[in-house]
C-alpha cells in the first residue's frame, strides 16, 4: 500500500506538471514552447492518499458496474476530494494552492471546477488499468 501511495503521488505530480504545461501553452498564457508546468508539494500526499486509500477500494467495490456509472462515481469522488483538500489547505495555510475562482466561472468556492467534470470522469476510468497493473507490479518490486 505504501509503495502504491508513493507511485500515485509521483504520478500525480507528473500528470499535473504535464497538464499545466500543455494547458498554459494552448490557452496562450505563455508564448514559448518550453512547456514549463507546475505543481505543489502539497499535491504529493493528496494524490497518494486519494488514489491509494480512496480510489483503489472504490474501484474494487464497483468493478463490475457499467462504465458510465463507474465514471460518474469517480467524478463525484474526485470532486469531493478536491473540494475537501482545498478547503483544508486553505484553513491550514491561508490559501488553496489551486484557486479556480480566478480562472473559471464554473468554480465552486475556488476549490473545484464543474467544467472539469468530463476530465475527472475519464481520469477515473483511465486509472482502472493503472490500478490493476500496480497491484500486480508491487509484489515484484517489494520482492514478495
Amino acid at each position: 500500500m505504501w509503495l502504491r501511495f508513493i507511485l500515485y503521488g509521483l504520478g500525480g505530480w507528473c500528470a499535473e506538471i504535464l497538464w499545466t504545461a500543455i494547458r498554459d501553452r494552448v490557452r496562450h498564457r505563455v508564448d514559448d514552447w518550453r512547456l514549463k508546468g507546475t505543481t505543489y508539494l502539497w499535491m504529493f500526499p493528496v494524490y497518494g492518499g486519494a488514489l491509494a486509500l480512496l480510489y483503489e477500494p472504490t474501484h474494487d467495490a464497483i468493478r463490475a458496474w457499467p462504465w458510465p456509472l463507474r465514471g460518474f462515481v469517480y467524478l463525484i469522488g474526485f470532486f469531493v476530494t478536491e473540494y475537501l483538500t482545498g478547503w483544508v489547505l486553505k484553513r491550514l495555510t491561508g490559501s488553496c494552492p489551486w484557486d479556480y475562482s480566478k480562472w473559471s466561472p464554473y468554480s465552486i468556492h475556488g476549490f473545484i471546477r464543474l467544467d472539469y467534470a468530463p476530465i475527472w470522469f475519464l481520469v477515473g476510468l483511465g486509472l482502472e488499468p493503472i490500478h490493476d497493473f500496480l497491484v500486480r507490479l508491487t509484489p515484484f518490486i517489494l520482492g514478495a
